[in-house]
């Protein structure tokens, strides 16, 4: 940890930015795309699949790194983050939307596949889980303050203003990064070409359900509050608020959690929560009941962080780049379409969306039972 320091501040740096923009967008845009832009379910389905298209695209991150280093392409990577937010609440239409979304969601997605890739290449097996906890505590403290700042905003909330403060918060943070060089020459040096192995399979197919059931909460769970439950820009950031003061408590000892338990537990558990939690949002009529599935699913995708530490254990050093990027190319395969399919799904019954989360949950829990052998057969 200590000759990682460096490294370890600018990720920090990074999280703060990544975590402030993603936020500040996740929080109001609910709100902003029904109240002010009028967009449906269906309209919400075809932006949220759009949001997921640079994720798709992510393994092309590893070509860039052909031009200029990983730190470096992050650090530009949060600029233009900061821009897309910036800019969102300029743009009330559907059209507006689509655009100033992928703008956001291409930086998002790039600068989330360096961060892994970083993450797992500066830090041991024992220290990346924990270190891996920490910065998503970092990053719940700091949704914490994007929240307070849209509270105070939401009495008669003004978009491009609150988008626009949000946005340069990040682009500074983002000249703070490009100013800063924590890399270090004893680490292996990364394979600039995509990487497919047999022997990851576990790692694809676990990355792949993950993405598209996270992709339902993502694009729907909030919807589903605002449009069907009538949750206000308060109501939703109070939500979010609760959550990440949760998820700064929890997170540092879930790196500790892998360590003493191992990943196949964590995961376990997690999946295990997940069908519960689907299948109450798709039966519940209750406001506060949905609010609290809300809270518990946060919890519990925390542990989601045991695919990331499963594919240290079981990767080449070498492969840590092109196979994160990998990853997230494969974690959106799914995510690209599964909004698009859930808005078509909504449009007939909501519930639909909810029970066929409930069965990606259930999927993943049988693929993660393997895990603990296939960590065994790479330590051979």
């Amino acid at each position: 940890m200590h000759d990682s320091r460096r490294m370890y501040f600018f990720l920090v740096l990074m999280t703060l930015a990544s975590f402030a923009g993603m936020q500040g967008w996740q929080t109001l845009f609910n709100n902003y795309a029904v109240g002010k832009a009028g967009l449906d379910g269906f309209h919400m389905g075809i932006i949220q699949s759009a949001r997921e298209v640079p994720g798709f695209l992510a393994m092309f991150v590893i070509y860039l790194m052909l031009l200029m280093s990983e730190h470096r392409l992050a650090a530009i990577s949060i600029l233009l983050l900061g821009v897309g937010v910036g800019v969102t609440g300029l743009f009330p239409t559907f059209w507006g939307l689509l655009v100033t979304t992928t703008i956001m969601s291409t930086a998002f997605h790039a600068n989330e596949t360096i961060s892994q890739s970083l993450s797992l290449q500066y830090f041991d097996r024992s220290t990346a889980p924990v270190v891996l906890g920490r910065l998503r505590s970092v990053g719940a403290i700091t949704n914490i303050a994007i929240g307070a700042v849209i509270w105070l905003a939401a009495a008669d909330p003004n978009y491009p203003l609150t988008y626009g403060c949000i946005g340069g918060a990040v682009v500074l943070l983002g000249l703070a990064c490009l100013c800063f060089d924590p890399s270090r020459p004893d680490i292996p040096p990364q394979r600039k070409k995509m990487v497919f192995r047999r022997r990851y399979w576990l790692y694809y197919l676990l990355t792949f359900l993950s993405g598209a059931r996270r992709q339902i909460f993502v694009a729907f769970a909030v919807f589903l509050m605002v449009q069907r439950f009538g949750f206000s820009v308060r109501e939703v950031t109070i939500l979010f608020v609760a959550n990440n003061l949760i998820n700064w408590m929890l997170n540092p000892l879930i790196g500790k959690a892998i360590n003493r338990f191992g990943e196949r537990s964590l995961l376990s558990a997690e999946y295990l929560v997940m069908i519960a939690v689907f299948a109450t949002y798709a039966l519940t009529t209750s406001k506060g009941v949905a609010a609290g599935m809300y809270v518990v699913d946060n919890i519990f995708f925390n542990f989601a962080v045991c695919i990331r530490t499963f594919l240290q254990k079981i990767a080449d050093p070498r492969d840590i780049a092109p196979s994160s990027a990998v990853g997230f190319t494969i974690n959106h395969i799914a995510a690209v379409v599964v909004p698009f399919l859930g808005g078509l799904a909504w449009m007939v019954d909501y519930r639909i969306v909810f029970l066929a989360a409930a069965g990606l949950a259930a999927c993943s829990l049988a693929a993660s039972q393997l895990v603990s052998r296939h960590i065994r057969l790479a330590e051979k």
